[in-house]
């Protein structure tokens, strides 16, 4: 009797446990499902192809191509050209706007448009009265349209669209003057102002993320080696060692908005370092990523056989060579797991990084280190931060994007540090 019921409470323990696995799946599933549902539109965008007859007369007004000269023209000069051009594009395919006023046709065509084709007009002058096809960006609410957030019932309460403008969009799309397709430049443009969500990108985000992680590579992973080389094969086994074991752990489970205090008031009050800059971020990151890589390679380190250090140190090796040429080598594949879990820790971290700053609205681009590392950036969880406490819908989509782009990166990481450790592991 007493066997059966051992039997039965190892059954009824097995299906627990396998019902709390099928739920933790689920439960995850259900997470990804949401934020793939919500960000996968962010990946699609909207675009009007032109056909372009820029005239010079009206942005080379000097007709010598002088770059000087031709940066007094403004992009309100470029926004009632490409008005103009649009409806050449319009009339030259057959289609009638007459029902709509021209501030509703002008807002058919995104607000960064004008300055984008300043850009391009600017770096090449040659595109200057020769015809040329050109794809721009629709207005954000023309875009979510396509994207099922805008519908005509809410767009005769909307004062930022109207029925008639989406109803000119559909005629368009089967004209072939307006597509929607596969977004690129959400991975390369910088971030956009409340007016143009449709602009939004993660460039600078991707840049600043590059440059922190840079940074916390070559600090913490240098100092955290060498901290556990010298506490598991050098230092002697006393009270300070000991403090300097509680204290390290304890800093690993120290919450991540503390050393963004310990950031603000160290590197940016006391040291004098500039806000929403890599470094600074990169230092906090590298702070807070120390413990986690010390443990791991203290783990990694313990683990080598003493029998390995007795062999070396049996064949006249001294304690430095036997360390550093036998045991460390044979650590390696821990100490390399640790480093990119490490690393993908600090990747995802947001609190500390709003603590300095780096949750400022930046556009441009920082430049190549090492002055680039001064410069202000912002980084991936803080852009995700910053697009879902703005109020259009598309910035919540975009935010929704940003976050799969993250949880890829993040991904990645750890299964790259699974695929290392069980290749570089060493059976003992």
């Amino acid at each position: 009797m007493s066997l059966i019921l051992r039997n039965r409470r190892e059954k009824r323990f097995k299906a627990i446990g396998f019902s709390a696995i099928v739920f933790s799946l689920l439960c995850v599933i259900s997470l990804f499902a949401s934020v793939i549902t919500a960000g996968a539109p962010s990946f699609k965008q909207t675009f009007l192809k032109f056909e372009l007859d820029l005239p010079a007369e009206k942005l080379d007004k000097s007709g010598e191509k002088d770059i000087t000269i031709m940066k007094k023209i403004s992009t309100v000069g470029y926004k009632k050209i490409l008005l103009q051009q649009l409806k050449l594009n319009l009339d030259k395919n057959g289609i009638d706007y007459s029902q709509l006023s021209k501030k509703e046709l002008q807002n058919m065509i995104s607000k960064e448009a004008p300055a984008q084709l300043r850009y391009a007009v600017l770096a090449d002058p040659t595109l200057l009265d020769k015809t040329f096809s050109w794809e721009t960006l629709a207005n954000g609410r023309v875009d979510a349209y396509y994207k099922g957030r805008v519908t005509f019932e809410s767009a005769q309460i909307d004062v930022m669209v109207s029925p008639k403008q989406l109803i000119l969009a559909d005629v368009m799309k089967d004209a072939g003057v307006l597509v929607v397709k596969f977004n690129p430049q959400f991975f390369t443009w910088p971030d956009a102002s409340d007016l143009r969500p449709e602009a939004a990108g993660l460039g600078v985000a991707f840049l600043g993320s590059f440059y922190m992680m840079l940074i916390v590579f070559f600090l913490a992973v240098p100092i955290s080696v060498c901290t556990s080389i010298f506490l598991e094969e050098f230092a002697p086994t006393n009270r300070i060692t000991d403090f300097i074991e509680i204290n390290i752990s304890n800093l690993a489970a120290v919450p991540s908005i503390v050393f963004g205090i310990l950031g603000l008031s160290l590197f940016i009050n006391f040291g004098g370092l500039p806000q929403s800059a890599p470094i600074v971020g990169g230092l906090c990151l590298t702070l807070m990523t120390l413990p986690t890589v010390v443990i791991a390679s203290r783990a990694s380190i313990k683990a080598v056989p003493p029998s390995l250090r007795d062999a070396a140190l049996a064949l006249g090796a001294s304690k430095t060579q036997a360390v550093f040429h036998h045991v460390l080598p044979s650590a390696a594949p821990g100490i390399l797991t640790g480093t990119i879990i490490g690393l993908a820790q600090a990747l995802g971290e947001t609190a500390p990084l709003l603590l300095i700053g780096m949750v400022a609205f930046v556009r441009e681009f920082p430049s190549l280190p090492p002055g680039g590392v001064m410069e202000p950036a912002t980084a991936l969880p803080v852009q995700i931060y910053n697009w879902t406490v703005r109020g259009d819908p598309a910035f919540v989509e975009r935010a929704s994007g940003a976050i799969i782009v993250l949880l890829t990166f993040m991904i990645a990481m750890n299964l790259l540090a699974i695929i290392l450790r069980r290749r570089l592991e060493k059976r003992w």
